[in-house]
């Protein structure tokens, strides 16, 4: 095999063979295909696209590219979630102990946040001594314990998808959509779970800004997930607004909690309840408890605590505070008529909640606390939102971020997406 005839193939607008595919992985892998080379292929691929065919030989080839997990030791179905990312996205954190409540055992891979979009570990992080990294063996542990637990992939998982994702994000390829279908879905399925509930973001402050390009990609991923044997169902959910109240590391596992005690914003409540149920029934096991009762009753809650102390964290201990906050008012009366989630997600970042490259620390107290939502009443001088900071000169880059991000009218924006948008299956 030679890298140029597989670029060639692919930029002249024609199929990749099965051979050419696993060759151009593994050998990208180890080493042997430059960066420039795959740079090449990968724009040919963003401009020509790939068949399903072709995606899924992709998928695979980054599969095999390191280990899969196996969970067959544990006495009960497993079943996972994943988000494409978005603003005040906390749901992981109460959606896998509610899950573990109902009887399904949820071996959640999540990652880091970088730019406006929040973090799931970052989130979990601000819980002192709470740790992300496990080796196999500690997963299964804490799965065995609390049902549930939340970590890091570990090096050996699709070590192929972690160099192209690094490559595609300096290249101007990150936008293709057979590229980004195989990236989620390689790591998914070697993770090893028997069912898996996509949660496909859409809006301004998510990947996907339109409905048509979110139902393109969940599609892809449902196809992937169900061609390798996983019983998949993706939701589009709306991403114009932020979800919940809380934006920030530590603020959103506050609010995470208030949901597992029987509280929290509504939306946050609506959708943790709606793709609860979605993995149950994915994973055949939505006959026992729903999640509405396991919230009500105390369940979830006691896996959440069971989950944080088997990873080394306290669940009583008292979350990381921002120095400095800052008050914004609504500067007339009237009803909030938008609130755009990349603005709020922007200025959070700015605020320190977030990272501009990997290696760059947050502070987990940083953020925004809505206290009003799109369709709500506001008077002139009310609270709209308190800035979280440990130093107030971020204050100044963050509202220039939030300049036109909150509108208020006469009525609501009639154009605000559903909460949950469309549900994509096989």
């Amino acid at each position: 095999m030679d890298a140029i005839d597989v670029i060639v193939t692919k930029r002249d607008g024609r199929e990749l063979s099965v051979e050419q595919i696993d060759w151009v992985i593994d050998a990208y892998t180890k080493g042997v295909v430059a960066d420039e080379q795959m740079s090449s292929l990968a724009m040919a691929i963003l401009l020509n696209g790939m068949t399903r065919r072709e995606i899924g030989e992709w998928t695979q080839a980054m599969i095999r590219s390191g280990a899969r997990m196996d969970w067959s030791a544990l006495p009960g179905r497993t079943t996972d979630k994943h988000s494409t990312g978005g603003v005040g996205d906390k749901i992981t954190l109460p959606l896998a102990p509610l899950v573990a409540a109902c009887g399904g055992y949820v071996p959640q891979l999540s990652g880091r946040g970088l730019g406006h979009t929040g973090g799931t570990l970052d989130k979990l992080e601000s819980i002192p001594g709470w740790r992300a990294s496990l080796s196999n063996q500690e997963m299964l542990d804490v799965l065995g314990e609390a049902g549930a637990v939340i970590c890091a992939a570990g090096d050996g998982l699709a070590p192929a998808d972690k160099k192209l994702y690094a490559l595609r994000d300096v290249t101007g390829t990150v936008e293709s959509i057979p590229l980004i279908a195989s990236s989620i879905m390689s790591k998914k399925i070697a993770e090893g779970t028997g069912a898996l509930v996509l949660d496909v973001k859409v809006g301004s402050g998510a990947f996907m800004k339109t409905v048509e390009r979110a139902r393109e990609l969940a599609t892809t991923m449902v196809e992937l997930g169900t061609d390798a044997g996983v019983e998949t169902v993706a939701l589009l959910t709306a991403m114009d607004r932020p979800l919940g109240r809380a934006v920030g590391n530590a603020l959103e596992v506050a609010e995470s909690v208030e949901v597992l005690a029987g509280g929290g914003p509504d939306d946050v409540v609506e959708l943790t309840v709606r793709l609860a149920r979605e993995m149950l029934q994915a994973a055949g096991l939505s006959g026992g408890k729903d999640p509405e009762q396991a919230l009500k009753d105390g369940s979830a809650m006691d896996v959440w605590r069971r989950m944080i102390s088997a990873q080394g964290g306290d669940p009583d201990a008292l979350l990381p505070k921002a120095a400095e906050t800052l008050e914004i008012t609504a500067p007339s009366s009237g009803v909030l008529a938008g609130l755009d989630a990349y603005g709020v997600g922007l200025a959070a970042w700015r605020l320190g909640a977030g990272r501009e490259r990997k290696e760059d620390p947050v502070s987990f107290g940083a953020g925004i606390m809505l206290h009003a939502r799109p369709g709500d009443l506001v008077r002139e001088g009310q609270p709209l939102m308190t800035l979280h900071a440990d130093e107030t000169s971020r204050f100044e880059r963050a509202l220039a971020a939030l300049e036109g991000a909150y509108v208020i009218g006469e009525t609501a924006d009639p154009g605000l997406l559903p909460l949950v948008i469309d549900r994509i299956t096989a």
